[in-house]
């Protein structure tokens, strides 16, 4: 199975969510500026055509705030339609105040930088043309911006102090936003590396299933053959006490090996139907320790319920029998490596989580700076695929396999959203 390789991209939700927020930005630094020049500075700037275009871009950011809100998709095409509103209310801005001579005419860079991070080449080039082309219109028709009184007699000029304005503004922004890109960017990739790393285990998983259900196929001959002669060599020596009790608990053995066969073709079909079974908690629970008791005979097995959580209505989905087996099993052993035969599960409610705890006896899991490591425990029988199987489980019902060491044992917990397994 092939896999196509993670792309650098943050996608366009992401930049138009950024372009939303440096908008609210641009609107209260543009507003702070105009009024600065035309009431501190007293320079003679158009006011009503500045604040007009400043209210206009205020009234989109609230239509383009609400477009995020909803649940459709965001394309690149939309994404670039916001950048140009955006250039185009920044360029009748500048054009009012100087067009390409005012220092602020450098942040029509910034929607170039950012797309840069998000978006595709195609798109990049066309921000880079809309950009460009603001700029050169910018360059051949606009207002000229006055001059201060009394600067000349300075060092300094009007447009070089906005060009240090300037810096300081597009330093931030561009430092502000892009880490929320990469930021995003890393999550995005964090998680493609969690769904390729459960594909790849739900192949193997998938692989093992498939040579389990070949070899149940095949087990059912010798097993009817095995099953077919045992009572016949009772038959022949009926006389032989001792033999007669080895042959029984032959044909024991052969049916147990039919049951649990029975059990994985009766299994698969659930799977294959997807239908949940609408049990309480309580009836769940008796049919799992029912069933381990007669797995594990030997195990001392004591369940904590409380009566209100037992009465709790589930959808039980296919699989979760199974994962709770497995853990319930897998502390058996555990507990054996100690010689005690003790497993206690307690069932808890946690919020709106259901935990199943799975405690045993045993020497407990290998552990990293006091962390469990779940698959590392000390137990050296085994195929070791159950605790793969219940992880599994849990992340195909949008829950967690948790374990953690205690003084005389280890704790796997089972955690379920009750919103995926309970009846509404």
């Amino acid at each position: 199975m092939s896999h196509r390789p993670i792309k650098n991209r943050i996608g366009p939700f992401a930049l138009a969510r950024a372009l939303a927020w440096l908008r609210l930005c641009a609107i209260g630094g543009q507003s702070v500026a105009v009024l600065v020049c035309a009431f501190w500075l007293h320079l003679a700037i158009p006011l009503l055509p500045l604040l007009a275009c400043i209210g206009l871009l205020a009234v989109f950011s609230v239509l383009a705030a609400w477009r995020l809100g909803r649940p459709w998709p965001v394309s690149e095409g939309e994404t670039i339609a916001h950048i140009g509103i955006d250039t185009l209310v920044l360029g009748v801005l500048l054009y009012f105040t100087g067009g390409a001579s005012n220092p602020f005419v450098t942040l029509l860079l910034v929607p170039i930088a950012l797309t840069a991070a998000a978006l595709s080449i195609r798109a990049i080039l066309v921000v880079a043309a809309i950009a460009g082309t603001a700029y050169l219109l910018l360059m051949c028709w606009y207002v000229p911006l006055p001059v201060l009184d009394g600067m000349r007699d300075h060092g300094y000029s009007l447009h070089v102090i906005g060009m240090g304005v300037n810096f300081v503004i597009t330093a931030l922004l561009l430092g502000f936003f892009i880490n929320r890109l990469a930021r995003a960017l890393r999550v995005q990739q964090l998680a493609m590396q969690r769904v390729h790393e459960r594909a790849l285990r739900d192949e193997g998983i998938l692989a093992i299933a498939t040579q389990a259900a070949g070899a149940a196929h095949e087990l059912n001959t010798p097993l009817s053959t095995m099953r077919t002669l045992l009572p016949e060599l009772r038959r022949e020596h009926a006389g032989d006490t001792e033999l007669a009790e080895d042959l029984s608990l032959l044909e024991g053995q052969v049916d147990r090996c039919r049951d649990i066969l029975r059990e994985m073709v009766a299994f698969g079909q659930a799977q294959l139907s997807q239908e949940p079974e609408r049990l309480d908690v309580a009836q769940f629970l008796h049919s799992c320790t029912e069933r381990f008791q007669l797995l594990r005979p030997e195990a001392e097995l004591e369940l904590q319920l409380d009566e209100d959580i037992a009465r709790l209505a589930l959808y039980v989905p296919p699989g979760l029998r199974h994962a709770l087996l497995n853990l319930l099993n897998n502390a058996a052993d555990a507990s054996a490596l100690r010689d005690s035969r003790e497993v206690l599960l307690q069932v808890e409610r946690e919020g709106d989580w259901l935990q199943f705890l799975v405690i045993d006896r045993g020497p407990g899991f290998a552990s990293t700076e006091g962390n469990a490591r779940l698959g590392h425990s000390q137990k050296q029988t085994g195929l070791g695929i159950g605790l793969t199987l219940a992880v599994a489980t849990a992340e195909r019902l949008s829950g967690e396999l948790v374990a953690r060491n205690t003084d005389d044992g280890a704790v796997v917990c089972l955690r379920l959203p009750l919103a995926v397994i309970s009846r509404r």
